[in-house]
This record gives structure tokens, sequence and C-alpha cells, in this order.
């Protein structure tokens, strides 16, 4: 049965403030044309028809531009499974100004992760929403050798479901845990659901890092429903909180197509100086990966 294609980004537009010098969006996926990268057979859908990967690449650049972003943080796309080339490749064409977050299995061994540092690679990406090849217990084995590198894990769980499981597991590990996307709460955007004040405990501890990112996949823009929660993560450590916009936004599952320019003005609508918004813009994120 033939796949959907995913929809190509919006034109970029403007914030209404653009983006402190030196800002970071620490969320950002990397496609190519269909003959260019080998696509993984279990996704859901296919990237959109058209760009290849220097189209690709330089729609980012329009984007960045602009929001006023000058560095980003590659995430690696499901869409090819544990083949990392596309976003090993995009590393290498855009250079200092990138890093990356790739796939590695449960048994990877210290080589191959000399090998996925050397690409370039700041942390191995767990995901417990749309599945993988990294399981929570392949994560905590493979926490030490990451920790040596200066790397660490970034997860994809329900805050819901998974959170108060998994905590004392955080605290123990010697690298930190960074949340994707407000950790995704299934169950609405309460700030007293289930989950919420252990993720909190384990930020103002210094364990994880959220990323305040993929507000569009839980509510409809302008993203006010998400504003109480957002703010009570921000509350609960602004110095472990990045923003990412998601970019090209692939696999919407029924959400609205955002605009990253509402994104950054919903994230901007919640800090209360322009110290923090530094902060969590260019400061947080240039201790985390190694730019």
């Amino acid at each position: 049965m033939d796949k959907p294609n995913a929809p190509l980004p919006p034109e970029p537009q403007s914030p209404q403030r653009r983006a402190p010098t030196g800002a970071v969006d620490t969320h950002v996926h990397m496609l190519a044309g269909p003959d260019e990268f080998a696509l993984w057979p279990g996704r859901v859908e296919n990237p959109a028809p058209g760009p290849t990967l220097d189209g690709w690449l330089a729609l980012l650049d329009e984007q960045m531009d602009m929001l006023g972003i000058a560095r980003a943080v590659l995430v690696h796309s499901i869409f090819y499974g544990t083949d990392n080339g596309v976003t090993v490749e995009a590393l290498r064409r855009l250079g200092s100004r990138v890093r990356g977050v790739g796939l590695l299995k449960d048994e990877a061994t210290e080589s191959q992760i000399d090998e996925f540092a050397g690409w370039g690679m700041d942390a191995v990406r767990l995901n417990y929403v749309h599945g993988g090849v990294l399981s929570w217990e392949g994560a905590r084995a493979m926490a030490p050798a990451l920790a040596a590198r200066g790397m660490h894990i970034q997860m994809l769980c329900h805050l819901d479901q998974h959170m108060e499981d998994i905590a004392n597991d955080v605290r123990a590990l010697p690298c930190p845990v960074v949340f994707d996307h407000v950790a995704w709460p299934s169950s609405g955007m309460s700030p007293h659901g289930r989950g919420v004040d252990t993720l909190c405990a384990l930020l103002s501890e210094g364990h994880a890092y959220v990323k305040l990112s993929g507000l569009y996949r839980l509510c409809d823009a302008p993203y006010t429903d998400a504003d109480v929660l957002v703010a009570k993560l921000i509350a609960a450590n602004p110095e472990a909180c990045l923003w990412g916009s998601d970019w090209p936004h692939i696999m919407l599952n029924g959400a609205q197509m955002p605009q990253a320019a509402d994104l950054l003005d919903a994230f901007d609508r919640l800090v209360p100086t322009d110290a923090m918004r530094r902060g969590i813009l260019c400061d947080n994120p240039l201790k985390l990966y190694h730019f």
C-alpha cells in the first residue's frame, strides 16, 4: 500500500520579535529526495515530494534567517530508520552551525558510539511514542559511554504515562535526559496532570532538560492552551529549558500545520525577561551541544 506524503512546510514568516543573536533551534529534522537516501520500510508516511537534500537545506536556511536563528540541532527522522546517513550528510554540509541527535540500537558498541560522536552527534534518541530501536534498558546501559563523551539521551515519551516510572532512573543516570515536546502529555495540557510535578522536580534538580517544542501537536494556534504548563516548566528551572521549532513538521497525524514564527511568539509571551529569553534560546543549548 502506498504511503501518504507529508506536506511541505509553509513559507516562513517573521515573528513578532526575532530571536537574539546566536539563538539555537534545538529540534529540526532533515529530509532528502526519494532517490538520495533509503527510506525505512516501517515509516508511516513519505517526505514531501520535490526537494532534494540541497533543497531542504535551502529551506532550512530560509527558515532560520527569517526567525533570526544562528544554529540548529538536527534530529534524525524515523523516516530513515537506523541509517543516520541523511542527517550525517546534512551535518557535514552545514558544518559548525549544526549538531546532531541520531539513532543507535540497544547493542551499540563503544566503537559505534565513537563513530556516532565523530559524525557530530551529541545525543541518542529514544522514542516511547512512535517506537524505535532503542529501549529504556538499552539507553540506561549506554549512558556511561555517552557521559564519557559529553553526550546525552533525548527522549520522546508521554509525560502522564511514563515520567513517574522512569524518574528515579533518570536521577541515577550519569548523563542528562532531554525530554522532547514538553514531554508530550497525552491526557491534555493541564499543569496539574500526572507526571508534571515529577518532571519539574527533575528539571529543578538538574537531571533533565525539556524542549519547549511541538506545542502544535498538542493544541491549536496560538497555543494558549499550553501557556500554563509551559510557564510552569520554565519556572521550575529556566536553565533546563530549550526551544525548538520541530521544522519541517512531519507526521502531523491530524495536527494543524504550524507557522514556526507563531511557535516562537508563543514562547516569547511566556518569558518574563530578555535575560531569560536569551538564556533559553542561546546559553542553555550552548552548554549542552558541542557547537
